[in-house]
């Protein structure tokens, strides 16, 4: 697909990245390399940590669109996209409501068990009393999660309920909304989306307690397994339930679906990321290139969707 496509087609392009969430490091990091990728490539792409005067920088230099690889909050929550849509620039990815509803963890759980999709039993907590109900409700262990972080940030698995209650508090510094959900004890899969096509399933594997920070982006020793070792039934029902997860949040364009498969070897929807990393150690291009896209490839696949997306509201338009 690439092979064919004029790059000049593409105008001026704006890479944004960086920004003020939690995720700035890896955003530098993703946002360095899909820059690169595009000018090898030939674009004219111009690479803008997205401060406070994102406003004004996109507002002077007349971008024709914008490739997003802002994570966490800011860039991954349907404010930049708003802010996109406002200024009439193609952006990649999803957009305002399916952004807004994927980063809120409690929102996308509330979405999914409305649809009859399978996600862990959870509960949030708002006070030190909560714990202990949620503890009695849900038994341990538990993972416990900021509702509005990526990359692991503010996570733990606990054990007991004083650990519990310290994690609430650790969570609470990165969002006043704490989840708490069941742990699913079992192999972990992630799996990618692009332009509606589900991509190779990935099999993780660490040596940490769960696939944390650490373990994402600095480890060395973290196992990616393609082929991911189901069989063929059960991956292509791996496969159709990431599909419809990203449909039942309105995810286009591309994201990434964590899912837990139990005992029984039933597979459990954990979230979607609509933002990916695109690090060294990310987990989007290792799936792209099985199936055959290296990351200039992945890159320029991604920003072709703006085209589409400006094509169907021009179309709109008359």
């Amino acid at each position: 697909m690439t092979q064919s496509l004029d790059v000049n087609a593409f105008g001026k392009v704006a890479v944004l990245y960086g920004g003020r969430s939690a995720e700035r490091e890896v955003s530098l990091k993703s946002g360095a390399a899909v820059l690169r990728a595009l000018q090898d490539a030939g674009v004219d792409a111009h690479g803008l940590d997205v401060g406070a005067d994102i406003l004004q920088q996109l507002a002077g230099q007349a971008f024709d669109r914008a490739f997003v690889v802002l994570h966490g909050r800011g860039g991954e929550d349907g404010t930049i996209q708003g802010l996109l849509e406002c200024a009439g620039i193609p952006y990649t990815g999803s957009g305002v409501l399916a952004s807004a509803l994927a980063m809120d963890k409690l929102r996308t759980k509330q979405v999914w068990h409305s649809l009859g999709l399978p996600t862990p039993r959870h509960a949030t907590l708002a006070s030190i009393a909560d714990c202990a109900r949620v503890a009695g409700e849900l038994g341990f262990p538990l993972m416990v999660k900021p509702s509005q972080e990526g990359s692991s940030i503010g996570m733990a698995k606990v054990y007991s309920l004083q650990e519990l209650e310290q994690a609430w508090r650790d969570a609470r510094a990165y969002d006043e909304n704490v989840l708490v959900e069941q742990y699913i004890a079992g192999p972990e899969f992630t799996v990618a989306m692009l332009d509606g096509e589900i991509l190779p399933p990935i099999r993780l594997g660490t040596s940490h307690v769960f696939y944390d920070y650490e373990a994402k982006y600095h480890s060395d020793d973290t196992q990616y397994q393609i082929p991911c070792g189901l069989n063929e039934d059960k991956e292509r029902e791996l496969r159709e339930l990431t599909a419809a997860a990203c449909a039942a949040l309105g995810v286009t364009g591309w994201g990434r679906a964590d899912v837990m498969q139990d005992d029984k070897g039933n597979f459990w929807l954990l979230e979607v990321n609509t933002v990916p990393g695109m690090t060294g150690h990310s987990l989007v291009p290792m799936a792209a290139a099985a199936a055959g896209l290296d990351f200039q490839q992945l890159v320029l696949r991604l920003l072709a969707t703006t085209l589409q997306e400006q094509a169907d509201e021009h179309a709109y338009g008359s």
